[in-house]
């Protein structure tokens, strides 16, 4: 139903399963518990697939890997990931997904640390601005305005410009995000 972009209701939801609409309630205490849950499903999805990674030497390179998990997950689940997003549902577990975004930042901090970044340097600020690109590229990319085949080149140049603004040196950040990118990337 959310692939073919249909209205979920408790009806719609039951049809044809042979379940009656008391299973809803029984199992999600309703709809809204149903939407909950399936939000939550995927950012335990995305948690999981960034969890894949393991932090190297290199925070450059893992900040360019923890991109290309993010936009690989949207592009692999691009119904779950719209859900994911719909903030009229709250989530069963918000430390999931704070947890998701906490990479991002651990992963700054440690260019920073490893003085790939400027000790000035926010990292939320610059963790915000890697998500906040990275999801609006998702969206547009799974909603077909935008090729799926452009989708990396146009994430590695804003990542290569944000991370020299955050004070990298322009050859290095290109060689960390190019391996991060190989090493974690999304479906073409």
């Amino acid at each position: 139903m959310l692939a073919r972009r249909e209205a979920v209701t408790l009806r719609s939801l039951v049809a044809g399963t042979g379940v009656s609409t008391m299973a809803v309630y029984t199992h999600f205490d309703g709809m809204d518990g149903l939407w909950r849950a399936v939000r939550q499903e995927g950012f335990t999805r995305l948690a999981a697939r960034l969890a894949e990674l393991r932090p190297t030497a290199d925070p450059v390179r893992d900040l360019a890997a923890l991109g290309a998990g993010y936009l690989g997950h949207a592009l692999e689940h691009p119904d779950l990931y719209r859900a994911m997003f719909d903030v009229a549902a709250d989530l069963e577990d918000e430390q999931a997904a704070d947890d998701t975004f906490g990479l991002l930042i651990g992963a700054v901090a440690r260019a920073q640390a490893a003085g790939r970044f400027s000790p000035d340097v926010d990292p939320a600020g610059v963790a915000t601005g890697t998500w906040v690109f990275g999801h609006g590229l998702a969206l547009l990319g799974i909603g077909g305005l935008l090729p799926a085949t452009s989708l990396a080149g146009l994430a590695t140049a804003d990542a290569e410009a944000r991370y020299v603004a955050a004070g990298d040196d322009l050859a290095a950040c290109r060689r960390s995000i190019r391996n991060g990118w190989r090493s974690f990337a999304p479906p073409a």
